[in-house]
């Protein structure tokens, strides 16, 4: 059995409070539970900087796309 890497956390009474509960509630480890977390936290950074990459491309294709359709407009009014 691998041991994994230990890390000492120094948390606000009120969310160790919450972690002790839910570690009770759901009866899972402390160590369990905020590995979880923290796996779901890294989750939405990522899929946040995904999608505001996305955001940004498609910033970029509107914008060109509304240049020709002003233009495409611009022609038929003349």
């Amino acid at each position: 059995m691998q041991t994994k890497p230990k890390i000492h956390l120094a948390l606000d009474k009120n969310v160790c409070d919450a972690v002790e509960n839910a570690s009770r509630t759901y009866n899972i480890a402390m160590s369990q539970l905020i590995q979880q977390a923290l796996e779901l936290w890294f989750e939405k950074k990522e899929t946040e900087n995904l999608m505001a990459k996305g955001y940004e491309a498609m910033y970029h294709e509107d914008k060109a796309f509304a240049g020709v359709s002003f233009e495409a407009q611009q022609e038929c009014l003349s």
